[in-house]
């Protein structure tokens, strides 16, 4: 059997390792108490980077179409302004062929081996 002295000892032992167990384990929970709300909840780091990346992927959008619009301003400026513009387009969608004109059509001898080939 152990004295009074002994077991007072184990006592203390016993009380000094929870007073450094829970020290470290109230720090801990200190530290992740704070990290919670950077990490995990709304306008957290992630919430941020996803964010962020949105955006990026809406700038490159952004930044494809003002070069389409630019293109687009430049064929209405070449449409307002000329006759020639528009004659380009006929002939090259719609097939117009001027009155005084002839219309040759020159096709490679490779495409028609292989149109009979298929037939």
């Amino acid at each position: 059997m152990r004295s009074a002295s002994a077991a007072d000892t184990g006592w203390r032992r016993l009380g000094a390792w929870l007073r450094v167990r829970g020290l470290t384990a109230g720090l801990v929970a200190a530290l992740v108490g704070l990290q919670f709300p950077l990490w995990g909840r709304d306008g957290g780091w992630l919430e941020v980077r996803a964010h962020a990346r949105a955006i990026e992927a809406q700038q490159a959008l952004n930044l494809r179409l003002q070069t389409r619009n630019a293109g687009l301003l430049a064929e209405l400026g070449d449409l307002k302004q000329g006759r020639d513009a528009v004659e380009e387009r006929a002939r090259n969608e719609l097939g117009m062929i001027a009155p005084d004109e002839w219309f040759v059509r020159v096709v490679a001898a490779q495409s028609v081996q292989a149109r009979v080939k298929n037939e």
